[in-house]
């Protein structure tokens, strides 16, 4: 008998306008899996994680999650005038997280900029911070939008190994990407 899922979709479905984005998708994703939603721009991939997030409503199907999750979305939710430092602080605060936030700078290889406001930081940078909230509270889920938009190789390594940790630990990811990842996939979803 295989361990129950973590989030689970069935018989999910989009529209836009009068344009069908996906219909009839069905997903699940236990502990240690690596998820990959793939498919065009505009195909619905935000549309489909932003439902298994619940931060809107299937317009078909249901979502059952079983655990709390992670959400990272393509934007970064930096403030312009916020530091690393203070970004990752703010969410650790309102998380109740006891994590070092100085801890978090050093994994995310952030230190060096970790007070210089986000406005005059690099894209990579921010995605860095963006990312750093994974690793505040531990959540067995992480959804993850375009995680690799932005990062040089370096940051492409730090955050496949970051992924290959949660998974190791029984934490699972579905993450929708363009083209090719540095991560190994257990399952995909093409839309």
């Amino acid at each position: 008998m295989s361990d129950p899922a973590l989030i689970e979709g069935r018989g999910l479905g989009a529209v836009r306008g009068e344009r069908v984005l996906f219909q009839d998708v069905s997903l699940a994703v236990q502990g240690g899996d690596g998820m990959v939603l793939r498919g065009a721009n505009g195909s619905g991939k935000t549309t489909l994680l932003r439902q298994l997030a619940g931060l809107s409503e299937p317009q078909a199907g249901t979502v059952q999650r079983t655990t709390n999750h992670h959400w990272i979305g393509h934007s970064n939710g930096l403030k312009p005038h916020e530091t690393p430092r203070s970004h990752l602080a703010n969410w650790a605060r309102v998380w109740g997280s006891e994590i070092e936030v100085e801890d978090v700078l050093l994994q995310m290889q952030m230190h060096r900029p970790a007070d210089v406001p986000c406005r005059l930081i690099s894209a990579g940078q921010k995605r860095r911070t963006g990312l750093g909230r994974l690793l505040l509270v531990p959540r067995d889920i992480w959804l993850l939008d375009e995680p690799f938009n932005a990062l040089d190789a370096d940051g492409q390594a730090l955050l496949a190994g970051m992924i290959a940790t949660h998974r190791a630990g029984g934490g699972a990811v579905i993450a929708a990407l363009h083209g090719t990842a540095p991560i190994e996939v257990s399952d995909e979803v093409v839309l």
